[in-house]
Parts: structure tokens; sequence; C-alpha cells
């Protein structure tokens, strides 16, 4: 099993870490095209991102392989023979749960000790590249504004000798509402050995600027002043660091992506120890406001020190009466109550949002944090998992190669993220609690694990399209059609007697079932009684045992008429409740008990034609036996003459 399952393992592995990985260049790409990266840098990026994107792939891995592994052996039988020498499904999976097992305990510490310091290079190296500057590429007869405070426009290019014709500079550096032009026939563009500036030797062309106003010059001449200069040859120095430079890891290491989980329990203590300072501090400072206009707590001095006494509150044996207090306020002085309390409120509740403002920080990245430990277990239960669904559900299809396994994983693996990524929002935003949000997905997928994995064991037929097919049949009403054909070796032949015989008795006890329902039923009489279960059951396993001792018939027509009995179902709706109590509740509520009438007074007239049905195939089915016999006796009796 082991050998079976590996190759196939890290193949898919491959696959899917590929995948993601090229999910995660094309989220990235803008960020990364034009800087002028050297081969080193793009490697190492895609190196850190393929171990950050290790969660992701290694479930959907396990589930495709494992899916392909079980698919293989079931397709070919070997699962067959190996249950047929009594080996069980289990005892099948035993060495393959011991490898994931370890896979799992595996991916714990690759998710609490690897996983943080390579989304730290990861974020900081993509930081780092997003913050340089790209590479010239100056285009023709186009704004290039690429440079900052820089905007240039070529109308030609040399590329033989590098030079540029119908120069235009814009320079916008300064806080000068106008800008800075150049314009030049030509000139050349180059960059200093320490790559920090853009050196631009310009020939034959002029500079226009702004004088800024207020200067004595402006002054002197009483409004603005322009500058224009004239030039054969001029060099323009831009600003301009094509270098790279790493960012410190130290910034990303404080976030919770580069924590372990010590780290992480250290800053959720830090996290409430803080929260909860905040509460008694804004607790104290409502105890200690004035309750209208009284003070809550006086200071006692001992001698040496005054302490604050918290006054007790006075006991009222009813509230007071605010209009009453109000009524006995002069006119003048009411308004400057009411104008104090409305702005008293006010300051009050900004001082509070302000307040909440730093708690809702904090708890925002308490719940971060809390969200990263608790993923720290969630990976080695979906590994666990996945297989637990990949491995019976693998071993149910039959199906192995690339295209029926594919097409589940990445139909389950969807689930498995909209519901990961679901639960990871709500517990984000405080919507849930953390531990719901991010158990969410394992709790919807592990029972299907579960599930999956007896029906396995069991060998139950859960994709059986067939049994599915009749159940809906059934539960609808639909009639079912029977398929007999010729056998090849008949070990025990029809005797035409006993085929009369058992006919004559089906037909005698199907006309006493219609002629004891001949009419149809009422209203009270269906809902309390309906049809007698027990005879219905007798007659359909008497038309069912017909049949079986027809089939040993050597006469294709006999076996052709045979079909023609109905399978007779048993529907709930022929026989609703054996207590009629029950009955007499659903039919005095109507809602319920007037279309369960209507249905199931349809199905047993359906019944009904099913079984007359039944009784004229009988009367076709003995004219065939006895014509046959009596052709049979005709030959015997001229074979004898």
């Amino acid at each position: 099993m082991l050998k079976t399952f590996l190759p196939l393992f890290m193949m898919t592995f491959c696959i899917c870490l590929f995948i993601v990985i090229m999910q995660f260049l094309w989220k990235y790409i803008d960020e990364l095209v034009g800087k002028g990266l050297s081969v080193d840098l793009i490697a190492e990026l895609f190196f850190y991102a393929a171990l950050s994107m290790v969660p992701l792939a290694l479930p959907l891995s396990i589930l495709l392989a494992s899916l392909m592994t079980f698919g293989n052996l079931g397709e070919h039988f070997e699962l067959t023979a190996m249950k047929s020498s009594g080996i069980s499904l289990l005892k099948v999976m035993k060495p393959l749960t011991v490898f994931i097992a370890l896979v799992s305990v595996g991916a714990f510490f690759f998710q609490n000790n690897v996983l943080p310091q390579s989304q730290v290079k990861l974020w900081t190296l993509l930081f780092s590249m997003r913050q340089k500057s790209p590479t010239l590429d100056i285009p023709e007869g186009a704004i290039y504004n690429q440079i900052p405070g820089y905007n240039l426009y070529v109308k030609q290019k040399n590329p033989k000798n590098d030079k540029l014709y119908g120069i235009l500079i814009y320079d916008v550096s300064t806080s000068s509402a106008y800008p800075r032009i150049v314009v030049a026939d030509s000139g050349r563009l180059s960059m200093n050995p320490s790559k920090t500036h853009l050196i631009l030797s310009l020939e034959h062309g002029n500079w226009y600027e702004e004088v800024a106003s207020g200067t004595t010059m402006t002054k002197e001449l009483g409004g603005e002043m322009y500058r224009r200069e004239a030039f054969k040859s001029k060099e323009v120095i831009i600003p301009y660091n094509d270098n790279f430079t790493r960012m410190d890891d130290e910034t990303m290491r404080q976030q919770y992506i580069g924590k372990d989980m010590k780290e992480l329990r250290q800053t959720i203590d830090s996290i409430n120890l803080r929260l909860d300072s905040a509460g008694n501090i804004t607790a104290q400072e409502l105890r200690a406001s004035p309750t209208v206009g009284v003070p809550t707590s006086r200071f006692d001095v001992d001698g040496k020190a005054a302490k604050p006494v918290f006054v007790k509150p006075v006991a009222v044996k009813s509230p007071p009466n605010l209009d009453t207090l109000l009524a006995g306020i002069p006119p003048v002085s009411k308004q400057m109550v009411i104008t104090g309390a409305i702005s008293h409120l006010k300051m009050q509740k900004q001082n509070f949002e302000f307040k909440s403002y730093t708690v809702e920080d904090d708890q925002f990245i308490k719940r971060r944090h809390e969200i990263e430990l608790q993923k720290k277990f969630t990976l080695s239960l979906a590994c666990l998992i996945f297989f637990f669904i990949g491995a019976p559900l693998g071993a149910i299809i039959r199906k192995g190669g690339l295209g029926t396994p594919i097409v589940i994983s990445v139909l389950l693996f969807i689930v498995y993220y909209i519901f990961d990524n679901s639960g990871y929002k709500l517990a984000r935003d405080g919507r849930w609690p953390v531990w719901q949000g991010v158990w969410l997905s394992s709790a919807v997928l592990l029972p299907l694990g579960i599930f999956l994995t007896k029906k396995a064991v069991d060998d139950s037929a859960v994709f059986n399209a067939d049994a599915y097919r009749n159940f809906f049949r059934r539960l609808l009403g639909l009639h079912q059609t029977r398929h007999l054909t010729l056998k090849e070796v008949i070990i025990e032949e029809m005797e035409p007697q006993v085929a009369l015989d058992k006919i004559s008795q089906l037909k005698e006890h199907c006309t006493a079932f219609l002629s004891r329902y001949a009419s149809r039923q009422s209203y009270m009489t269906y809902l309390q009684e309906g049809y007698d279960k027990r005879q219905l059951r007798d007659v359909a396993q008497e038309i069912e045992d017909v049949v079986d001792y027809m089939s040993n018939s050597r006469n294709q027509l006999l076996l052709n008429k045979a079909m023609d009995f109905p399978i007779v179902r048993q529907l709930l709706t022929y026989h609703v409740t054996n207590y009629k109590h029950v009955g007499t509740a659903l039919a005095v509520f109507f809602p319920v008990g007037l279309p369960l009438y209507l249905v199931g007074t349809r199905h047993q007239s359906n019944l009904k034609k099913e079984l007359q049905n039944a009784v004229r195939v009988c009367d076709e089915i003995s004219e065939i036996i006895t014509k046959d016999s009596a052709e049979i006796n005709e030959n015997k009796q001229q074979e004898t003459l």
C-alpha cells in the first residue's frame, strides 16, 4: 500500500503546489514585472511562496492521492480480492492511516516552526520588491511617468547610439503650481555609477520656469515673473534609486504571521491584560463621575494623606420625577440646564467613542492572534479528514487515473475552501467566536468522512444510480419495469400444472383485494385505516414468487408475458398510520391531511390498476400454458401412433 500511495502522493503534492504557486504569481504579477529583479531574487521569492502555500496544497494532495490509490485498486478488482481473502478495508487502510498520522504531526510542527519564518521572509521580500523603482523603458510618442516627480516625453529613439530626439520634460517635483519645462532637440540618458541618480545630457534646448511669487524680484516688478534659458548643452540630474533595498525582517516578525505558539500566547495574554486594565479604568471613571451633579466620593484626611472614600448611594423610596424637577426651575435657567446636559452628554459620548476605537483595535489584533493560534492545529486535522474522505470514496466509486478523482477532489476542496474562508472572515470580524470560525470547515467535512468510511466498510452502494432511481420512483409513485432473460442453464424446470396452480391462486388473491377495495375510500377512512398492509404485502410477495418460478421456463413468449407483471411497491401513502387517533389528528389538520388524501388516493388508484393488470396477465399466461400443454400432448399422441 505504501509503495502504491507514496509515488502518487509526491506527484499530486507537486502538482497542487505548482497550481497554488501559479495562483500566487497571477495575484502579484503586476508588482513584479518591470522592476528589473534578478533571477536569484525571483527564485528566493518563489521558494518562500512554496513554503507558505503548503497548508493549501497538502490536504488537496492527500485527498487526490488517496482517491487515485483506492480507485485504482477498486477498478482492477484488487480490493475485491483482498476482501475475499478476509482483509477488511480498515486493515487495508491501516498502513496509510499511520503514514497520514505522521504527516499530520509533521504538519503541526511545520505550521508552528517553519511557516512563521517563511511567511516573514516572503512578505518582507515582497514589500521590498514593491518599493523598488521600475526599470527605465521610455516609450516613443508617449508620456513616461514612472520617474517620481517627473514626466518625460520622447518623440523618437535611435537604438544604435541610444540617442533621444524631441525631448520634453515636466518637472513637478517642486511645490510650485506650475511645473518646470525643459525642451531639447536631442540628448542621452545615463545613470551614475551608484545607480542613485539619472543624468540627462541635453543638446540645443530651452528651460522654462516660473519665479516663485513673494520674492524680492517679483515684488519690485509688481507681478509674476518667468525665467527662460536657452542652452546648447545641459545636464539634468534627477534623483532615481535603481538599487534593490531589502527591508528589515524585525517589523514583520512582530506581526501575528511571524510568531509561534508560545509567542502568540504571550501576545494574547498581554492584550487581555491591556483590555482588562482599560475596562477597570473606565469603570473607575464612571464610579467617580458625579451623578446629577452630586459627587460620588469625598476625601478623608486622616492626618497623613487624603484618601478618596466612595459615598454610599442615598436610598429613595421612589425615583424622582424629572418633569417635576424641571418645572421648579425658572424658565431662564431651564434652557441653560438642558443645553448644559446635552453638551455634557455629547462630550461623554465622544470620550467613550474614542476609547472604544482603541479597545476595538486591541480586540481585532487579539482575534488575529487567536486565529493564527488555532490554525496551528487545523492543518493536521484537515489531512486526516481528507484521507478518510478520499480513501473510502475511491473504494466506492472504483475509478482510478486522473479524470474522475481530480473532478471530485476539486469539488470537495472548493467546498472546504469556501467554508474555511467564510469561517475565517466571520471570526476575524468578531461575528463568531474564533474557535467556531476556524474549525467550521473541519466540523462540516468530518461527518462526511465518517459517513463515507462506514459505507465503504459495509460495501454500501452509495453511488449506485439504480438504487437512487428506484428510491425516487418509490417516493414519487412511479412505475417500475421488469427485465427477464432466457437462462442458459435451468436447474429446476417449470412444471405447467404447478405454474397454473400458482397463477390461479394469485388471480384469486388479487381479485379478493380488488373486491375488498372496489370503491374509493372516504377522507376519514383513508386517514384512519387505508389499505391493509399485510394483505398487500402478501399479494406483492406472491407475484414475485410466480415471476421467479416462471423465469425457469424455456418459452421466450412466456418470459416476455411474465415481464408484464407489475412490481407492487409498499408506499407509505397506501396506509398512512396504524393509529386511528393519529389519522383523526391529520384529518382535522387540513393543510396536511387534504394534500395527503389527494396524493394517497391517486396512488391507490394506480395500485388497483396494477392489480387489474396482474389479473389480465394471469389469464393470458394461463392461456399460453394451456395451449402449449395441448400441443405437447398432441405431439406425443402422434409419436405414439
